[in-house]
């Protein structure tokens, strides 16, 4: 064999052996290295409520979620969680993957509660990626039809006469029903004695049969007992008046400073997961709500759209946990 076939013969085995143990190593790599991943959302995605179906956090869920799975294509399925106060639920989502399919359902309350307790399984900002607000609403000042308070300054000049025997009721302590009720009684200088409840429904049972005197209660939760007449509405805690309720006066604009409070729904999902599924979600999620049949859904129930992006929403939750730990401290708002 002369030196340039022996040169060329050499050459040809090098390359030959370069090129089986490339192909060995690319059959060695992880499937991701090359092969392309599934679109999202390539299977059902799970929307958790951290309450029990039929109130408004769930109706609201099961609305976004069929609307969500026929732009999306795939199934959105509501699961409820309910134990816990919402917190069983949120450590469910803190811990799933970040994959865009475990979604958490949230309101006013996740940060009420978050300002109260110092022993979750998670943390409100750093656990979650928020996806985005979809829609916001008053919380309604309310008596009883039979109560002899005919407006908000009756109310006050009761509570004023008598210091602390004016009741009201809420769904339990630190929800938004509590701390806007603080809220109210702070800038209208009076003294009021909260009466938590096992849910909103017995409180509101109490109120018509006369047990307590007030609420402050989410639109969803009251309007069809004002609508029946049983319950008579005093005033919005929003700081403009609102659609929801526009022959209402808000509290702000009858006097009582720094009483404004907005009830809120949006969409968590685990810190980590990709902002590109996020922004996904956070666009279809925007369309659905700006829709005039959501429109009218959330205005039927006592809301109205409210957009934000992720980024946003972030900022926006946690002024809310700062807002309601200030709140807390200075009414002296503690977990059961």
């Amino acid at each position: 064999m002369s030196f340039t076939t022996f040169t060329t013969f050499t050459t040809r085995t090098a390359n030959r052996s370069r090129f089986v143990l490339a192909a060995l190593a690319t059959l060695c790599l992880p499937a991701p290295a090359f092969a392309q991943a599934a679109p999202y959302p390539s299977k059902p995605i799970s929307l958790v409520v951290g309450s029990a179906p039929g109130g408004s956090v769930d109706l609201f869920a099961r609305a976004i979620g069929k609307h969500l799975q026929d732009a999306l294509g795939q199934p959105v399925l509501v699961e409820n969680k309910p134990a816990g106060g919402g917190v069983i639920a949120g450590t469910y989502v803190a811990r799933a993957p970040a994959d865009g399919y475990a979604l958490l359902m949230v309101t006013s309350t996740f940060t009420t509660g978050v300002a109260i307790r110092t022993n979750l399984p998670y943390d409100a900002v750093k656990s979650f990626k928020p996806v985005g607000m979809l829609a916001k609403g008053p919380l309604l000042v309310t008596v009883s039809a039979n109560s002899p308070f005919k407006s908000v300054a009756d109310l006050v000049a009761n509570a004023k006469a008598n210091p602390g025997k004016l009741n009201y009721g809420t769904s339990g302590a630190g929800s938004i029903n509590q701390f806007a009720s603080e809220l109210f009684a702070d800038a209208a200088d009076i003294k009021l004695t909260h009466v938590p409840y096992k849910g909103i429904s017995p409180a509101v049972t109490d109120m018509v049969g006369g047990q307590i005197q007030m609420m402050v209660a989410s639109a969803p939760s009251i309007l069809s007992q004002v609508k029946s007449g049983r319950v008579r509405a005093l005033a919005v805690t929003t700081a403009e008046r609102s659609p929801v309720a526009p022959d209402l006066v808000p509290l702000e604009q009858a006097g009582y400073k720094g009483s404004a409070v907005e009830l809120w729904w949006g969409i968590l999902a685990p810190a980590g997961t990709p902002q590109a599924l996020v922004d996904k979600l956070n666009g279809e999620i925007g369309k659905i709500v700006q829709s005039q049949e959501m429109k009218a859904f959330l205005l039927k129930e006592g809301a109205e759209p409210a957009v934000m992006k992720p980024a946003e929403f972030a900022t926006f939750i946690a002024s809310e946990v700062e807002r309601w730990r200030r709140v807390a401290k200075a009414a002296d708002i503690r977990p059961e």
